[in-house]
């Protein structure tokens, strides 16, 4: 063999030696990479423990969110009816100011009555056409405001009193066993039932002669 031809051999084998020896040492870096890294291995019973946790904890978060949808349901359901209740009102007492407005017109009604009658409630012979002529008008007012409107009168004496359709004006003392309405000075009105004016009233209270 050559010289020539054995240096070429030997540089090739120096080569060859080179490659594999830095192949090695990658190898060998990777794998102490390798070993320096925690896998985290989760063994089969940590594996259902954690399943079991997550499971609970989405059934948690379910019932969370079905309450909550329970309680915006009724919050709503709560406004809905809250709101037609409202609506409902407003149309039943859309006419409270008309209608009050016209309470004292018959009020002055009631009192042209009053005067068109004596001391013995007979009419007085020259007012009787007028006074038949009020009867009708007034007749006829408060049956359409009754019938359309829903507005009624009321107040009577010998009506039990009470204060909360009734206003006192004065009181007495008698023989009754609870307080009454002795006199009544202006009758009082209701809008379905509601009451937009009361009835001013005198009181008569018991004066304790009348036993329980």
């Amino acid at each position: 063999m050559s010289v020539k031809k054995e240096r070429k051999n030997k540089d090739e084998s120096a080569k060859i030696n080179y490659t594999v020896e830095g192949m090695t040492e990658n190898v060998n870096e990777n794998a102490e990479i390798l070993g320096e890294i925690d896998t985290g291995t989760v063994t089969e019973e940590e594996a259902d423990v954690t399943i079991e946790e997550e499971i609970a904890n989405l059934k948690k978060d379910v019932e969370d969110l079905k309450d909550k949808l329970l309680r915006k349901t009724a919050d709503f359901d709560n406004y809905r009816k809250r709101m037609q209740r409202e609506k409902q009102e407003a149309y039943d007492y859309a006419n409270t100011n008309l209608l009050t407005d016209l309470i004292p017109i018959m009020d002055d009604f009631d009192r042209a009555l009053v005067a068109g009658e004596d001391k013995n409630d007979e009419e007085v012979g020259g007012l009787k056409p007028v006074v038949d002529g009020i009867k009708i008008i007034n007749k006829q007012l408060k049956t359409t405001l009754s019938n359309k409107y829903c507005l009624e009168g009321y107040g009577e004496e010998g009506d039990e009193f009470d204060h909360d359709i009734h206003e006192a004006i004065g009181k007495c003392e008698g023989a009754v066993a609870d307080p009454i309405c002795s006199e009544v000075y202006l009758k009082g009105y209701k809008l379905k039932d509601r009451v937009i004016r009361p009835a001013k009233v005198m009181v008569t209270m018991p004066d304790g002669s009348i036993g329980d």
